[in-house]
């Protein structure tokens, strides 16, 4: 696994992160969401990192 995909998974938790902040801080519940599935979208990628991380070690 590459140090720019690891890299690119955290900056998308990162823009989810502000996102969900931004929603909840102009009471947008569609934003919020929005940020909630990007996080949650990052999540998943970063975990399939580690796996085959530990797969290639």
């Amino acid at each position: 696994m590459g140090i720019g995909d690891k890299i690119k998974h955290g900056a998308e938790d990162l823009t989810g992160k502000a996102k969900e902040a931004a929603g909840k801080a102009t009471d947008n519940e569609r934003l919020e969401a929005e940020g909630k599935a990007d996080q949650t979208k990052a999540d998943v990628k970063k975990a399939g990192d580690n796996v085959k991380d530990a797969f290639n070690h």
